[in-house]
């Protein structure tokens, strides 16, 4: 039985070089021992293309942006690893007593190293078909509803398009206060747009309550472009049914008039009639 039967069951593959394997999950702090640097960069790329491929087809209607932004937030350290830990990798890596002491089996570079060495070695083994497979596999289980707002990492930058593109201005992020000792302290910012304050958030950076203010507002205008449309929208369907009801009411009164038209005819005497009868009573 194999040492990484376990591994490999979460990742639904069997290596046949068991040895490729042990490589893909060896840090590079064992210096004696073949480590997974070049079998990582291999991965990096292959992850890279079939990223992009498995984006491409999932969302048609995109254009080259967003899809690079999509990407970009699943093709990063910190999506890897939480794809490492859902394996299980930690409890496979090969590290240094120096690594091990510093916690290498918690760190996120780590676990998303070995996790692309892993895919490289995939790759290697079996060809590309089947590294798109598991990928697949795994891209679903995480996101099986994968939209574009839900995996932007980046919305300052977001944010910062969008109120470019809606109000032509930049938002402005104000610090208000920050609180605590210098190890662990506490950021509050605002975000504003056009001076409107449009959200308030913390952090344990500067860096992290801007994203998190950027997040909120752009959440905020999302919605409010959502309800603009929806707006929109019932007012057209208001004015097409006015239109349509007035078609209607005109036709109904062009239908009454030939109607009535018609009775007052049927109840008419003809002048020709009505002077035979005058000549009858003669």
């Amino acid at each position: 039985m194999s040492n990484f039967t376990r591994l490999e069951s979460a990742l639904g593959y069997h290596f046949t070089n068991q040895k490729l394997l042990q490589e893909a999950l060896t840090h590079k702090s064992c210096a004696s021992t073949k480590n997974n640097e070049r079998l990582e960069f291999l991965g990096d790329a292959v992850l890279d293309l079939l990223v992009g491929e498995y984006l491409f087809k999932k969302f048609a209607h995109f254009d080259e942006g967003r899809l690079s932004k999509m990407r970009a937030s699943l093709v990063n350290e910190k999506s890897f690893a939480s794809f490492a830990r859902d394996l299980g990798v930690a409890d496979f890596l090969v590290l240094s007593m120096s690594e091990e002491q510093n916690y290498g089996r918690q760190k996120d570079s780590l676990l998303s190293n070995a996790f692309e060495a892993i895919m490289g070695a995939m790759y290697l083994e079996a060809g590309i078909d089947k590294v798109r497979e598991i990928l697949g596999k795994i891209l679903e289980k995480f996101y099986p509803n994968m939209r574009f707002e839900n995996l932007l990492t980046d919305y300052k930058t977001a944010l910062q398009e969008l109120t470019q593109e809606r109000f032509g201005v930049l938002p402005s992020y104000e610090l208000l206060a920050q609180r605590g000792p210098d190890h662990k302290k506490e950021f509050f910012i605002q975000v504003c747009i056009h001076d409107a304050i449009y959200a308030k958030a913390s952090g344990n950076s500067k860096k992290s309550a801007q994203q998190a203010c950027a997040k909120l507002a752009y959440e905020e205008l999302i919605k409010e472009s959502t309800s603009q449309k929806h707006l929109q929208k019932d007012t057209q369907k208001n004015t097409q049914n006015q239109k349509e009801s007035k078609k209607d009411s005109k036709q109904k009164n062009k239908h009454n008039e030939k109607e009535s038209y018609t009775k007052d005819k049927k109840h008419k005497k003809p002048k020709s009639a009505k002077k035979s009868q005058k000549k009858a009573q003669k």
